[in-house]
């Protein structure tokens, strides 16, 4: 069977962005997502191969925006805590912009725009946790502004979830959110080594 995404029936670029003509955006690479009530499956990988992605976009000379969840204190996202602080493989470098962030889209309620919009690229190259809530959530919001997002997909993660009707594992929560994105919102590759 033959799928069309609304990507195609609306003649969408699909072309992944290149790392040094777009803005990397690092999304919720927390302590919070490796350990206790809110562990990912697949953290370690992902945060490996977002550390990849890292190294790739500086070596590439690209701006680089990290952003992270404020929970308020005392909550597994509390910024001001070990817990919710960025995990030190990913941590900002000097002179990368920092976005504090309280919804799943990064976008809302933050400096994000200001940022992107400053270092001039339309293409936003995304990674992180939770693939589900603030990945997918933060594409459509760079979507809905105009921007054209490529989501890289191993430097991503869930956890399982369960609803009313069924147990959701992570792996297949984890393509569903990828898949919404393909359909409408971006670009997803495999791996940063799919990025010119």
């Amino acid at each position: 069977m033959t799928t069309t995404t609304l990507r195609d029936l609306n003649g969408f670029d699909q072309t992944p962005a290149s790392l040094a003509a777009s803005t990397l955006i690092m999304i919720d690479f927390q302590n919070t997502y490796t350990r206790g009530v809110m562990e990912l499956e697949g953290w370690q990988a992902a945060l490996d191969a977002g550390a990849d992605l890292l190294e790739r976009a500086r070596s590439a000379n690209a701006t680089i925006i990290h952003v992270l969840n404020d929970g308020g204190e005392g909550t597994p996202y509390d910024i001001r805590a070990e817990i919710g602080r960025i995990h030190p493989k990913v941590a900002p470098a000097e002179g990368e912009a920092v976005v504090v962030k309280q919804v799943p889209d990064a976008f809302r309620g933050t400096d994000l725009a200001e940022h992107v919009d400053a270092a001039g690229h339309k293409d936003l190259v995304l990674a992180g946790f939770m693939t589900h809530m603030c990945v997918a959530f933060t594409a459509q919001g760079a979507f809905l502004r105009g921007n054209r997002p490529t989501v890289v997909a191993d430097a991503c993660a869930t956890r399982p979830l369960r609803t009313a009707v069924a147990e959701v594992p992570a792996d297949r929560l984890h393509q569903g959110a990828l898949a919404t994105i393909t359909d409408l919102y971006g670009v997803v590759v495999p791996s940063a080594a799919a990025l010119s």
